[in-house]
């Protein structure tokens, strides 16, 4: 529990000097989004490249624990579908609230609390898990703005996001390593220490870039609708994958960085998502903002449950 905690706060400490810096300046929008496109395309990707091309792969790929991971998502997937019926859910937010519900900040908050709570390991392990994560969880998203779209069909473009999801950096980045590794091939000491530099900046700009990122103003708007999605998000799917985890008799050991990915909150990407498919923008915002903060008491539940 303590070990949690101690690695938890200080992930939200940053995250929370992003938003503080923000407020003073520090981050204008002009800078903030070509900060982001430097830790997404750049940073992160050779963090995840350096560490998985150096790991053993066939040491540290477990196909069990990789369909306990991915199993939950579309059980989530259904269940949020069932509730925005239910609920009756206006149709231009439909959608957004089905991705909301299981679409996970990996990229940002799972690395970073996989690497910072488990270290090399548990990071390497999250980093070959994500990339099949997040192509579930990217189609899933696709299919569920498609349905709720106010376009006309002609006009709308799923193939956009799909070819998006094949040139995801974190994907292309992780299978780079792959086949790196599969294939023995090592990196030169020069090209190993530049990747030391750019992967060092990775995770506390994520973090910084989060906290930015965060929007107050829509939260009170959207609360109901944000907390629904922040329930399923947080809540029944790393609940679920925790059932699955034990029915396909998986230790805890082995498991928490799945876990993590997991229970990771709303991905900042759902609200791009929602802008280029006719869904709802502010609630994508919302959700994002109250997911990001709300996972800061979850992530403590979920893994103090593992330690």
């Amino acid at each position: 529990m303590i070990s949690v905690i101690h690695t938890i706060v200080p992930v939200f400490l940053v995250i929370l000097l992003g938003a503080l810096l923000r407020s003073r300046g520090f981050f204008p929008p002009h800078f903030l989004e070509p900060l982001n496109r430097m830790v997404y395309y750049l940073a992160i990707p050779a963090m995840i490249f350096q560490t998985v091309a150096a790991a053993g792969f066939e040491a540290y790929f477990h196909p069990l624990l990789l369909t306990g991971t991915l199993i939950p998502v579309p059980a989530v997937f259904l269940i949020s579908l069932a509730l925005g019926r239910l609920f009756s859910i206006p149709r231009p937010e439909s959608g957004t609230f089905l991705q909301s519900s299981f679409h996970g900040n990996l990229g940002y908050m799972g690395l970073a609390v996989a690497y910072y709570l488990l270290g090399k390991e548990g990071f390497t392990l999250s980093s070959i898990l994500a990339p099949f994560l997040l192509l579930l969880q990217n189609i899933l998203a696709v299919l569920g703005l498609q349905a709720f779209s106010q376009r006309d069909e002609n006009q709308t473009s799923p193939l956009f996001f799909l070819k998006k999801v094949a040139v995801n950096p974190v994907i292309l980045s992780a299978l780079g390593g792959i086949l790196f590794s599969l294939c023995g091939i090592p990196l030169p000491t020069p090209i190993n220490r530049t990747f030391d530099i750019i992967s060092g900046m990775a995770l506390p700009l994520a973090l910084l870039v989060i906290g930015a990122s965060l929007s107050f103003g829509l939260m009170k708007s959207y609360l109901a609708v944000s907390l629904g999605a922040g329930f399923l998000k947080l809540l029944i799917l790393p609940g679920l994958g925790f059932c699955t985890y034990h029915w396909l008799g998986i230790s805890p050991a082995l498991f928490t960085p799945g876990m993590i990915l997991l229970a990771s909150p709303t991905a900042t990407v759902t609200y791009v998502m929602a802008g280029e498919m006719k869904g709802s923008t502010p609630l994508a915002s919302a959700a994002i903002s109250i997911t990001t903060l709300l996972s800061f008491l979850t992530f403590i539940f979920w893994l103090s449950l593992l330690d």
